[in-house]
Order: C-alpha cells, then sequence, then structure tokens
C-alpha cells in the first residue's frame, strides 16, 4: 500500500508538473493560406513576438487549400498538448463545407484573438467606374465581361459574392489560392474587380493601376480621404470585417491555453508588433480565452446565412 500511494502521489504531481514546464520544445502553427498572403504575413509577425515570450521556436506550417479546411483538419486531428495550434481568419466559420471533417467549433479550444481589418474594393484602371453604384451598373450594362479575382474562402470572396447577389449584377468569378495571384492577375489585366487589404493595394492605387471604390471600415481610411466606406455608398450589407486568431485542438489542458493566451496578448502590446500591424492596416485585438470563445461562437451563427444569402458553394 505505502508504494501505491506513492505512486497516486506522483500521478496526481505530474499534470501540474507537466504544465509548468510547458513548453518544452518547439510548437507547430498550421498557418491554411498561402505564404505572402496578408493573415500568413500576420501569423509571422505574432509566432515570432510568441517565441520570445514563450522560450520556444514556433515553426509556421502552411496548408492551403479547400477554402482553410485542410489546414484545420490537420490541426483538429493533433494531439492536444499545445504543440500544435491553427491561426485562423474568419473565413474559418464560413461554413462552406458542410463535412469538413471536424466541428467548426467544438473541435477547438479558442486561445486569443490576433487582429481585425478592413477591405477595399478596388478595380483595374481599364474599368471606366470611380463608385460602386457605377460598377454595378456598368456590369449589368455589360455582362459576363467584369471578372472578379479572390482567395477561396476568404472574406474577400463573400463580399464580392454577396455585391453581386445584391445588386444581381452578372459578375465572373475567379477563384485564386490565394490574394496574392488575383492582385497579379489584375495588375496584368486579367480580372477588373478585388477586394483587399489596403496595405497590398494601396502602391497600385498611387501608381495609377487600380482604383479603390470603397472601404468596408466603418470610417475613411487616413491614407485615402477621398474614398468613401460602403455604408457612404449605399451598401451598408458589406460593412463586413476580417480578423484572425489562434486555436487549438479541443481538449488542451485549460493551464496551456492560458500560458499561450497570456503569451499573444502581451505580444499584441509589443511596439513592434503595432508598428508591423499598422503597415499592413491591421488593428491588434486582444481578448481572454473566454472572450474569444463567446466571440467565436457568435461568428460561427452570424456568417453562414451571409454564405448562403450569397449563393456560395465550395468550389
Amino acid at each position: 500500500m505505502p508504494l501505491l500511494a506513492t505512486l497516486l502521489v506522483l500521478l496526481a504531481l505530474a499534470t501540474p508538473a507537466s504544465a509548468q514546464t510547458y513548453p518544452a520544445k518547439p510548437i507547430r502553427l498550421i498557418v491554411p493560406f498561402t505564404p505572402g498572403s496578408p493573415v500568413d504575413a500576420s501569423a509571422r509577425v505574432i509566432a515570432k513576438e510568441m517565441q520570445a515570450r514563450l522560450g520556444q521556436t514556433i515553426v509556421l506550417d502552411n496548408r492551403p487549400g479547400a477554402g482553410t479546411t485542410l489546414g484545420a483538419k490537420a490541426a483538429a486531428a493533433a494531439e492536444p498538448d499545445g504543440y500544435t495550434l491553427l491561426y485562423i481568419s474568419n473565413g474559418h466559420v464560413f461554413g462552406l463545407y458542410s463535412d469538413p471533417g471536424y466541428d467548426t467549433v467544438k473541435s477547438f479550444a479558442p486561445i486569443a484573438t490576433v487582429a481585425g481589418w478592413s477591405q477595399l474594393l478596388v478595380v483595374a484602371s481599364s474599368v471606366p467606374v470611380k463608385t460602386v453604384s457605377e460598377l454595378v451598373s456598368y456590369a449589368k450594362a455589360n455582362p459576363g465581361k467584369v471578372t472578379f479575382g479572390f482567395g477561396l474562402g476568404t472574406p474577400p470572396q463573400i463580399m464580392g459574392e454577396y455585391l453581386k447577389a445584391l445588386t444581381g449584377a452578372d459578375i465572373v468569378s475567379v477563384p485564386y489560392r490565394g490574394g496574392v495571384q488575383a492582385i497579379t492577375d489584375m495588375l496584368g489585366g486579367r480580372i477588373h474587380m478585388y477586394f483587399g487589404p489596403v496595405v497590398n493595394l494601396l502602391p497600385h492605387i498611387r501608381a495609377g493601376k487600380v482604383r479603390p471604390l470603397a472601404t468596408t471600415s466603418a470610417t475613411r481610411y487616413p491614407e485615402l480621404p477621398d474614398v468613401p466606406t460602403v455604408v457612404e455608398s449605399g451598401f451598408p450589407q458589406l460593412e463586413l470585417n476580417a480578423w484572425t486568431g489562434i486555436l487549438a485542438p479541443a481538449g488542451t489542458p485549460a493551464a496551456v491555453v492560458a500560458t499561450l493566451s497570456a503569451a499573444v496578448n502581451d505580444s499584441l502590446k509589443s511596439p513592434e508588433l503595432q508598428k508591423a500591424f499598422a503597415g499592413m492596416s491591421f488593428e491588434a485585438k486582444v481578448t481572454s480565452p473566454t472572450q474569444f470563445a463567446t466571440f467565436f461562437a457568435a461568428e460561427a451563427q452570424r456568417w453562414p446565412p451571409i454564405i448562403k444569402a450569397a449563393g456560395i458553394k465550395p468550389e
């Protein structure tokens, strides 16, 4: 009995001890987006800051494809030990796939939100319009001639398709694996319309290669004071903004979740991170695991009806 009692005491102490030593090895952060995309860039910034606070390397594992579900499925199936994490955008809760191999909410433990940002609607300089209303009228007068590029399963796809559904404009959708390729094709004249973060588009706007029509933000961009919001443009339904956050597999110990959340939130206060995010037109979003869980669940209810209204189905 003394031996058994000793073993039971050691077992009881094992979990707290392991939690106290976390992390004891490198952490893998699955990023279901193409390298070089805005979301990927923000993941690299937060990972750099987090690893300095956790004392361990964070290795990014880019796994784009199937509207971000390939990477999410890999994360959901990982051991819930805090050594595999998932970096998501609100595309994770769009509900595009009826059976992606995991439950959008229940398969994960929310850690913290990271960033939020709005989108800018632009057209190629060859398109003779200066407002959203003019774009809609032009598309209706030239059915099938205006093309819209987007990263599959991303907020820009939802916004463009929703605009089409709201107005009945005949605009051709052209999916890409990521927004970077869509911008390249717009500059090459192969597509005409795109939603994206202002930082990715500002150099092309200043060079006269693309024309901004409206921003989905609540207020105008300081860099583009003459560009109206979608509300000012008469399309309040398009005030749909994006966000990113970090999840762990469901069942990850609460102590590990707390350690990771503290590292994220402390990182978001870093002057270096805030400077980097400002350069991306991103805004740091600080939340506790409980706050993120509440927000995450609400977003999972909010977006699927918008997807349905936009008539979007998996490619």
